[in-house]
């Protein structure tokens, strides 16, 4: 997941820097570079594109396209800063519904651990109160689609083969984007071409090493590590843009990595007291 999350973030500095290029249209880029390795990287290794579990692979498709989508939507429409604030509700809807989706059982003091990262955003990037309710709502049915794909990802397990899990989400992306980009096709020129080519593969490493993430370990582990994104993104800009840090920022990083923390090392604890329980019953 930190491997995913540092891919995603990279991916993100190269969309900042084909920005005159319509967010969909980048999307549909990404897409077919990732369907294409994807493709690719399947018939290598003798497995079947398509899967075996097709109902629950369309759905990770779909929701995944879905809370992209609609995620640019806002990205182009309300300040960057709350757009991605709002995005990062996507770990603590992954959990709520992975109550119900996988049956997974999450402890009252892990709430407590999500609520102190996302606490550590809030201060990071703030919240614009001005912004319409209709982008506001877009920008929250976008973190509850990611919290519905991340789930069918766990229910899958490793019932299917990480690159197929991948594959599902460009055969359902392209079709949609590519229809209207047909009508708001703007021409990459240049080193456009070359970010673009690269935005797919970041995508297609960063998918790959979440699907595998989400298909190992419990949802309410995995999901707190997405906060890890906004550090890798502040360092990043830095690097890149000449962003600069300021006090708040240092307190809302320590706040996110002190939820992170606190939550995957609570975790880890009660699976040791799990197997220790298991194995005292299993010598009785």
């Amino acid at each position: 997941m930190m491997l995913s999350t540092f891919f995603f973030a990279l991916m993100n500095v190269c969309v900042k820097e084909v920005s005159h290029i319509p967010a969909v249209e980048i999307i549909l880029f990404r897409s077919g570079v990732s369907l294409i390795m994807s493709w690719a990287m399947l018939k290598r290794q003798n497995v079947s594109v398509l899967g075996k579990h097709h109902g629950l692979l369309i759905a990770r498709g779909v929701a995944g396209a879905a809370a992209l989508i609609l995620f640019f939507i806002t990205l182009q429409n309300i300040p960057l800063a709350t757009a991605v604030t709002i995005q990062y509700l996507s770990p603590i809807f992954t959990t709520i519904l992975g109550v119900f989706i996988v049956k997974e059982k999450v402890k009252p003091w892990q709430w407590v651990f999500f609520l102190i990262s996302f606490a550590g955003i809030l201060v990071i990037e703030g919240v614009d109160v001005r912004i319409s309710p209709l982008y506001l709502g877009l920008g929250i049915a976008s973190a509850l689609f990611a919290g519905i794909a991340y789930n069918m990802i766990r229910k899958l397990n490793t019932r299917e083969h990480p690159l197929v899990i991948v594959f599902y989400f460009p055969l359902v992306a392209l079709p949609i984007t590519g229809l209207y980009s047909v009508f708001n096709w703007v021409q990459p020129e240049g080193w456009d071409w070359v970010i673009l080519i690269l935005i797919g593969v970041l995508t297609q490493l960063a998918q790959y090493y979440m699907t595998m993430a989400y298909q190992s370990e419990e949802l309410s582990k995995v999901a707190t590590l997405n906060y890890i994104g906004i550090i890798y993104a502040l360092f990043l800009g830095y690097i890149f843009f000449g962003e600069t840090f300021t006090v708040w920022s240092y307190a809302g990083m320590a706040l996110v990595l002190v939820g992170v923390v606190l939550n995957v090392g609570y975790k880890n604890r009660l699976t040791k007291k799990e197997a220790l329980a298991a194995a005292e019953n299993g010598k009785v």
